[in-house]
């Protein structure tokens, strides 16, 4: 049960900000979209680095979907977990490797479902979600995977869905029916 209201689904103002929101999810208000809708600016500004995130980085799309759920199950988020595993399989992902996703320290020791780019970007997930610090071992391997720029947008990836993860839990957003 959310702990604040969700603002209607119809919700027309800010007409420009909601239409542009609208656009990036193909016509409708997601219940995340409902709660940020409560402050316009910061709405706004999530609107803007999100769809970057998910729509101009050169990170693979499954790495970074791969790393979304990890967070999503390490922090409780259910709904994030709800909505990327799907976008995890779109880019690539499978059935089995979402199930394993559950338990993201058995899946980052997994070579027979994850390749050792995909458990370099595990490890990498697990540390900076758990404890902010990253060892250098985890570090060295995905920048020796990745390189500078796909490293440092993984990074980027990882503390941003925390941070989503974090706003989903507080406010207790739920999935869509």
């Amino acid at each position: 049960m959310p702990r604040i209201p969700y603002q209607p689904a119809d919700l027309k103002e800010p007409a420009e900000l909601v239409a542009a929101i609208r656009a990036r999810r193909g016509g409708r208000l997601l219940n995340l979209d409902r709660m940020l809708l409560h402050s316009a600016p910061f709405a706004a500004g999530w609107n803007a680095h999100l769809r970057a995130v998910r729509s101009e980085l050169a990170l693979d799309p499954k790495l970074r979907e791969l790393a979304m759920c990890v967070v999503a199950v390490l922090n409780g988020a259910e709904y994030e977990f709800h909505h990327h595993a799907p976008e995890f399989v779109k880019a690539g992902g499978s059935a089995a490797q979402v199930e394993a996703l559950r338990d993201p320290d058995a899946a980052r020791d997994d070579a027979t479902l994850f390749d050792a780019t995909e458990r370099a970007a595990l490890a990498l997930t697990i540390e900076m979600t758990r404890s902010v610090s990253v060892s250098d071992a985890a570090f060295r391997a995905v920048r020796r995977a990745l390189g500078d720029r796909c490293t440092v947008e993984l990074v980027g990836t990882i503390a941003t869905y925390n941070m989503v993860s974090r706003f989903l839990v507080a406010l207790g957003v739920e999935p869509e029916d």
